[in-house]
């Protein structure tokens, strides 16, 4: 399985920094090398590269744990509601991080209807993430074409209206082909200055000392 570098460095950081984003903000700088995390990037890159498991796979799994990947819309309706652009705003925010992913949403609707009827409004449901993304400045280039299960895929089997099988779903559907050559020297200093300023928080005991003035000018 032949890994390019820029794939290698995107999952790479992404294991290492799901790694330091632990909420437990009193353990000391370099616990991760206890716990084996570090550890686990390197196995991770291995079974990569040895063909063992998917890269796209990887970065699937991390989006859908740190991100609720799912929003749910009223019946026959298509609007994003106030708590469903809450969910897509962090969608955004994750999808902003990795620009070398491109991403697919699915749309479905419940079993209300015609099927006909349901994957065109499965489909509109997904164009409504879609511009809703690029109104966070998103490339909808970097977003593959729309595909509706409309009612063929029901979260919950009822034939009644269902809120949860009304819901579109985002996932990573791989690696966007057009970035154009391997990462730069400049690229590459961003991702390390990400991942250094990740690793760095403020002692609550820090002050700035006042500054002193000599008695003797």
């Amino acid at each position: 399985m032949q890994m390019s570098t820029r794939t290698l460095l995107v999952i790479t950081l992404a294991t290492s920094l799901g790694a330091c984003g632990s909420p437990a903000v009193d353990r000391q700088l370099g616990y991760e090398v206890d716990e084996g995390g570090f550890g686990g990037v390197t196995r991770t890159n291995s079974a990569i590269m040895a063909g063992e498991i998917d890269a796209t796979q990887i970065l699937s799994a991390r989006f859908a744990s740190e991100v609720p990947n799912t929003i749910t819309f009223a019946f026959n309706s298509a609007t994003l509601t106030p708590e469903a652009r809450q969910v897509l705003a962090q969608q955004a925010n994750w999808i902003r991080q990795f620009p070398e992913l491109k991403f697919s949403v699915y749309g479905h609707t419940d079993l209300v209807g015609s099927n006909a009827y349901n994957k065109g409004l499965g489909k509109r449901r997904a164009q409504a993430v879609v511009n809703y993304f690029a109104s966070q400045g998103i490339s909808k280039s970097r977003l593959q074409a729309l595909v509706s299960y409309g009612e063929t895929q029901p979260a919950i089997a009822t034939e009644g209206p269902e809120q949860a099988n009304r819901r579109t779903v985002t996932e990573v559907a791989g690696f966007h082909k057009r970035l154009g050559p391997p990462l730069n020297g400049k690229y590459a200093a961003v991702i390390v200055r990400t991942y250094i300023d990740g690793a760095t928080r403020d002692h609550p005991q820090n002050t700035k000392l006042p500054t002193q003035v000599d008695p003797n000018g």
